[in-house]
């Protein structure tokens, strides 16, 4: 049921409310899973990533069955390992064994851990970890190859960040130290999904001969999460912010949320988007070597949240004071646009790329930097899918500009407009007359159940509408009644 905070804001904001009923009514999956023929260890594997995956359960689901499976296992193991990385609460003489050699318990099925804190909110995926196990344990050979060197390589280095973690309370020292924990935990996420996808034959082999590219993949993801929820963080005192980016404009990294370093906190905050922003156009170039359509919507719907969130966190002091994201209505209208074709998603980045060089300030030590990025967004763009072609050049230069859309597309495209503003004044419609029956209801009810109107009427006509006056206004009766004069004149 949604919240009247949430009705209140799609009924301003009546395009997302359309995205929201586009995507729930008219999104078709490229294929769908048939829960009638899992086992029941899979359900509850299935039920696991609904319940840790905030936005990849989803597009995993709809994967080639192929790949369904494998990539639900990867998914898993990583999320289990990331859960003991996570929590506080394991000393470090335990939890580093336990990262290094937790590629092993990937095919034991006799193996689960409960030493995670009562707090930890995935402990319980690794309380069932024998489920998981015996699922992994029924996947191609190839894929657990795969998914077993990936997850010893992400453990040792996982295990690797702990121990300096627990050495340096000031968290990652380097920019260099920053991306080495990136890739650990989401380079080689981009690593071992192009393998998957190249032995499935459902990517193009020459994507593992370009390693940057699958590394671009999971640094952009990876480094906009840390940048989103640096507030988050730092209640958790965790710092991922590389101290040679902070350290130029404040003493210490807590120092960012003090209301008078705001200008500092934002100088710091575009250094660390343009980190990110370095890496928009080679995910572009990557997206382009994947063949088949679910794949396709699997690493492009995560790209085009990245691009807008890294959008939404420039240059928008809010994300110090507390956790800021896109809203839902965003959210569908962009999993609309990247589920459609790649020229859309390059329209996505570059629509994105242009709002941040638009906030962009002059006066700002990244401004050059940054727009330098976004110009090499656009660049890119533009030798895939030229603005100017053969078509366009000649009809400027014949001065036929008015000809250049056929009068047929042109009627068309008057019939989507119109047929899309009545679609707006229905939505419109049938919330307002939602609303408007909800609440004669209880009106109606109210008043049959002995609810005095007349009462309520007469007191908004004495100006009475809280029932703090209804108080004042009684105990000025009382008074006025206790009163010696009053005594008089009865």
């Amino acid at each position: 049921m949604p919240s009247a905070r949430s009705i209140l804001y799609y009924l301003f904001h009546l395009g997302e409310l359309r995205a929201i009923i586009q995507w729930t009514v008219w999104h078709n999956p490229v294929h769908e899973r048939d829960e009638n023929q899992d086992s029941e260890t899979l359900k509850r594997c299935f039920h696991f990533l609904d319940l840790t995956s905030r936005s990849f359960a989803g597009v995993i689901k709809e994967l080639h069955p192929e790949l369904l499976v494998p990539v639900c296992m990867f998914y898993l193991n990583l999320r289990a390992l990331d859960t003991i990385e996570d929590d506080m609460t394991i000393d470090i003489k335990e939890k580093e064994p336990l990262l290094r050699n937790f590629y092993k318990n990937t095919q034991d099925e006799e193996w689960t851990y409960n030493g995670n804190g009562p707090n930890e909110k995935d402990r319980q995926l690794l309380v069932e970890f024998d489920v998981v196990a015996k699922e992994f344990n029924k996947i191609k050979k190839e894929y657990r190859t795969i998914i077993q060197d990936i997850t010893k390589r992400m453990g040792n280095g996982m295990a690797d960040y702990c121990i300096e973690a627990s050495r340096n309370k000031q968290g990652i020292e380097t920019i260099k130290g920053y991306e080495m924990y990136c890739h650990y935990v989401a380079g080689l996420v981009g690593e071992g999904l192009t393998r998957l996808f190249v032995e499935a034959k459902l990517a193009n082999p020459v994507l593992l001969q370009r390693p940057e590219l699958m590394e671009s993949m999971g640094q952009f993801l990876q480094q906009t999460n840390i940048i989103r929820d640096i507030r988050e963080d730092h209640e958790d005192k965790r710092y991922f912010w590389p101290k040679e980016v902070w350290s130029k404009y404040v003493p210490s990294l807590p120092d960012l949320f003090k209301p008078e370093n705001k200008e500092l906190a934002l100088q710091c905050q575009s250094e660390m988007v343009l980190l990110a922003l370095q890496r928009a156009d080679e995910c572009l170039f990557y997206m382009a070597g994947v063949r088949e359509q679910s794949v396709f919507n699997f690493v492009a719907i995560p790209q085009s949240m990245a691009i807008a969130t890294l959008e939404l966190c420039f240059n928008n002091y809010a994300m110090f004071e507390r956790n800021v994201k896109i809203s839902k209505g965003s959210a569908c209208a962009l999993m609309t646009r990247s589920t459609q074709n790649y020229q859309l998603v390059c329209d996505i980045f570059r629509e994105y790329a242009r709002k941040i060089h638009r906030k962009n300030r002059p006066y700002d030590p990244h401004f050059l930097d940054i727009s330098i990025a976004c110009g090499k967004i656009e660049r890119f763009i533009e030798s895939v899918f030229p603005s100017q072609t053969a078509r366009t050049l000649k009809v400027e230069q014949g001065g036929q500009a008015a000809q250049a859309e056929d009068p047929e597309k042109a009627a068309q495209r008057k019939r989507e407009e119109t047929e899309a503003k009545w679609d707006m004044i229905y939505i419109v419609g049938a919330v307002m007359f939602t609303l408007t029956l909800i609440g004669g209801s209880m009106i109606g009810i109210a008043w049959l159940c002995g609810a005095r109107f007349d009462l309520a009427f007469q007191e908004i006509k004495q100006g009475v509408f809280t029932p703090q006056q209804q108080s004042k206004a009684a105990g000025a009766v009382s008074s006025a009644m206790s009163s010696p004069e009053a005594h008089i004149e009865l």
